[in-house]
């Protein structure tokens, strides 16, 4: 029997990881580090700093890296996403019959934590469902929506309102969410705020949320939307990549 332990790190910082992931590090018999490409290296970077850093000595446990299959974007959205992760799942079956024919414990690093906007859960729920037996574990981790708040210095809802987490996508398709008083925005391509009206909208952005290039801007739509653009542009053409979130709000408590 395998038992999977989805480990939530945070978003890069090694003081966010909770002493459940040290624990559950230490524990694992094989851990799975995923290459995302040279663009993103620096993601496998700090998983394999974070090993380097919380194994505790003489390290037993096996790190085993291999190359995440690729998104196709051509296609569909939600058909390339289940395609993707058949191919994760698959990718995962492979790597614990080779390194653990015998069962034992695999940890696998998610970055945030396993339930907001990751799909670790679901890719692993397909293993099941294809006959390999595996018992889930989740350590909960610090997510980038904790990490912008608590820089920002903001609390995430209006006093007694509702707080709508979305994606860009939806953003841009459907407008601002019914009845909700501050929206967060996660996995947006860039810019899908820009579709809403400047004049009465404050938004608090955060790029590389934890990290030592952490980004921060803060102000009304108006005000800072070019701002905004351009910074993250330019972060992006510097470092290959960006990962960024922001939080909406009408009539804020600033």
């Amino acid at each position: 029997m395998i038992t999977l332990s989805l480990i939530g790190i945070g978003t890069g910082n090694l003081d966010h990881v909770t002493l459940a992931a040290v624990r559950a590090l230490n524990s694992a018999d094989l851990i799975l580090l995923p290459r995302k490409g040279e663009a993103k290296s620096d993601l496998i970077d700090l998983r394999r700093l974070l090993c380097e850093r919380l194994l505790e000595e003489p390290v037993t446990t096996k790190i085993v890296e291999f190359d995440l299959p690729s998104r196709d974007d051509h296609n569909d959205y939600l058909s390339a996403v289940d395609d993707w992760h058949a191919a994760i799942a698959s990718a995962w079956a492979q790597l614990m019959d080779e390194h653990l024919p015998n069962g034992g414990r695999v940890g696998m690093l998610v970055w945030g934590d396993p339930s907001l906007y990751d799909s670790s859960l679901r890719i692993t729920q397909r293993l099941n469902a294809a006959g390999k037996q595996v018992n889930v574990e989740v350590v909960p981790g610090i997510t980038s929506l904790q990490v912008l708040t608590a820089e920002h210095k903001v609390p995430l809802n209006a006093l007694a309102e509702p707080v709508q987490i979305t994606t860009g996508r939806r953003l841009r398709e459907r407008g601002w969410p019914n009845d909700a008083a501050t929206v967060a925005v996660m996995l947006d391509s860039g810019g899908a705020f820009t579709t809403l009206p400047f004049d009465d909208t404050y938004i608090w952005w955060g790029a590389y949320l934890g990290m030592d290039k952490q980004c921060l801007i803060k102000g009304w739509l108006s005000e800072v939307c070019d701002q905004i653009i351009q910074r993250r542009a330019e972060l992006r053409d510097t470092h290959g990549w960006i990962m960024d979130i922001y939080l909406l709000a009408k009539k804020p408590e600033k």
